[in-house]
């Protein structure tokens, strides 16, 4: 039979058959296609999902599903319980748009107080006007039930990725700079851009703006704000300090103030960047 010669630094002048070669490189393949399946569930499991929805059996089927593609799932009953058992921990949220005690709406808009994780409605609804009330509470994305197996899972997938693709080129440009939009923040230089025109903040509104820029879609109360900013203990009064800062830095980065698309108002609750 053939032989081939293999120059390794191990194995000098070593000769073998070519099936012998082949035999070796096909269990070579499969066990980097072993190594490689194992890290792709590892990648996975460390991933949680919460899925909310009063209908137990679709909260099962869910469930086995995305477990059966080696995610952590945790149920929820309805929205309140949703938005209790949704922590810095949680990957991905899976929402139904009405369940009693607490709507998936309602939840959403409280649970993006607390997390900027993907939100995925799942709702019997499929008007236009459902999809923009959904999009509007601050989910990202829509999927109409009865679903496919692979259409939902493929959703996940897609979220997650891009979440994190997302969240990996935050943390590459945090040494550097923070996109919003047109807004671009120099954390190096502290210097601030919309377009290409410099845009001149003191310190303090510098300082606000980078805090609300770190924590896209948070929603920070004048409490948060004053107490990170200026590092002191809040007081009632500190309020109006908190909202004239806010009126000034939208007044230099806004072209409309009364209608900010930067720093935007969650009235009754604080401030946010989207």
């Amino acid at each position: 039979s053939t032989y081939l010669q293999y120059k390794t630094k191990l194995l000098r002048d070593t000769y073998i058959t070519s099936e012998e070669f082949l035999s070796r490189l096909y269990l070579l393949v499969v066990a980097n296609s072993a190594y490689y399946t194992e890290i792709r569930r590892r990648d996975q499991m460390s991933k949680k999902i919460l899925i909310a929805d009063d209908n137990s059996e679709i909260r099962e089927i869910v469930r086995i599903l995305l477990e059966s593609e080696n995610y952590e799932v945790i149920e929820a009953i309805d929205g309140q319980d949703a938005i209790d058992k949704v922590n810095e921990e949680t990957d991905l949220i899976i929402l139904d748009m009405m369940m009693p005690n607490k709507s998936g709406l309602k939840a959403c808009l409280e649970i993006r107080e607390k997390t900027s994780a993907p939100i995925l409605f799942l709702t019997a609804k499929t008007q236009d006007s459902d999809k923009q009330l959904a999009f509007s509470s601050g989910s990202d994305d829509f999927l109409s039930k009865p679903f496919s197996y692979t259409e939902l899972v493929s959703r996940v997938k897609a979220l997650l990725r891009r979440y994190y693709v997302y969240r990996g080129k935050e943390k590459t440009e945090e040494a550097d700079q923070i996109i919003v939009k047109d807004l671009t923040v120099h954390q190096d230089s502290k210097t601030v851009f919309v377009g290409e025109k410099e845009i001149a903040l003191t310190e303090i509104e510098y300082q606000i703006l980078l805090l609300l820029a770190k924590k896209r879609r948070k929603v920070f109360s004048a409490e948060n704000i004053y107490e990170s900013v200026w590092g002191q203990p809040y007081f009632y009064t500190c309020n109006n300090t908190v909202m004239v800062h806010i009126r000034n830095l939208r007044g230099k980065l806004e072209d409309d103030p009364q209608n900010p698309k930067y720093v935007k108002t969650v009235w009754g609750k604080g401030y946010k960047i989207e």
